[in-house]
């Protein structure tokens, strides 16, 4: 009888956890469906070994079983034993332990390959009489997760917004909501890819990219801007106009107000993508203008100031 290494089937160490044997089953399980591959008998066979060797490692008994089994097999052959001679008799299902059981040709009690069971005969000869969880060629395979990517304004990351898409002939309409950032993943639960053998769908992602804004750079839930201020208002005081998302909002500047300086108006910026009623600051950097073509009056004037500050 043939020993199958179950472990290599399913391309994991030895010491993989039960999350990396679930992960690389789902992965061959899709690759090898014979929905995925009809009339592919070498895909079905795979597809067979597959599920086996999944059956084995993701029960916690049977894979006790099988990693003791392997190690007195590692034994066998690296003392140079025939594989003939191994006595698979103490590791038959419902065999008790250390009695031996003679068999001329193993292929007349368990049949060749596989059998109606759909798992091999190594397979029912070790775990036949502890019971099954799945038929083989029946599994069921949750589709696959599908990613697309949005553009979205700022002005559309502040508000929230919808997009409209079309995906396999379904029309979707899908919530993006406010606070969103570029890199930002939405999930939409059950609207991927469709299952193999009546699994169910996958989960549809959509990979945000917000669009540069004309006037406002945003770095996390704050948003920077420049607002330009005449020199009179910077020199003597008063008010300034200040864009925000929601419209103007005025903005004292003190007298003697330097070019470059920033002012932080609180709660002016983002909200929050986790908590949208908590929303970050706008940082107005103020841009000094200089007056252009001065009069010859004004130009007296200014050089009398600029005697004055001599």
């Amino acid at each position: 009888m043939e020993y199958k290494d179950y472990y290599q089937i399913l391309g994991v160490d030895r010491n993989a956890s039960q999350e990396e044997i679930k992960k690389a089953y789902r992965r061959l399980a899709r690759k090898y469906h014979p929905d995925v591959n009809p009339g592919d008998k070498s895909a079905e066979q795979r597809f067979k070994e597959i599920n086996e060797a999944y059956e084995v490692l993701s029960d916690p008994e049977k894979r006790a079983k099988y990693d003791q089994l392997g190690a007195h097999w590692q034994q066998w052959q690296q003392a140079g034993r025939p594989a003939s001679d191994f006595d698979w008799s103490q590791w038959f299902a419902g065999a008790p332990g250390g009695v031996r059981v003679e068999f001329r040709d193993l292929s007349d009690l368990f049949g060749q390959g596989f059998g109606s069971s759909g798992f091999s005969d190594f397979f029912e000869a070790i775990f036949g009489g502890m019971g099954r969880t799945r038929t083989a060629g029946r599994t069921a395979v949750r589709g696959q997760d599908i990613e697309h990517e949005v553009e979205v304004t700022l002005e559309e990351a502040f508000r929230g917004t919808t997009r409209v898409l079309q995906l396999d002939g379904r029309r979707l309409e899908v919530k993006i909501p406010a606070g969103v950032k570029t890199g930002s993943r939405v999930r939409i639960a059950g609207e991927g890819a469709p299952g193999i053998g009546g699994g169910p769908r996958g989960d549809l992602f959509l990979k945000v990219k917000v669009l540069p804004h004309p006037i406002f750079e945003r770095k996390g839930d704050d948003l920077y801007c420049e607002v330009d201020v005449d020199l009179y208002t910077a020199l003597l005081g008063g008010e300034v106009r200040v864009p925000t998302l929601e419209g103007h909002v005025a903005l004292r500047i003190p007298p003697e107000t330097q070019a470059g300086r920033t002012f932080r108006l609180k709660g002016l910026g983002m909200p929050s993508l986790r908590n949208p009623a908590q929303r970050g600051d706008l940082y107005v950097k103020v841009r000094v203008k200089l007056p252009e073509k001065l009069s010859d009056r004004e130009k007296s004037l200014f050089r009398e100031l600029a005697n004055l500050r001599r």
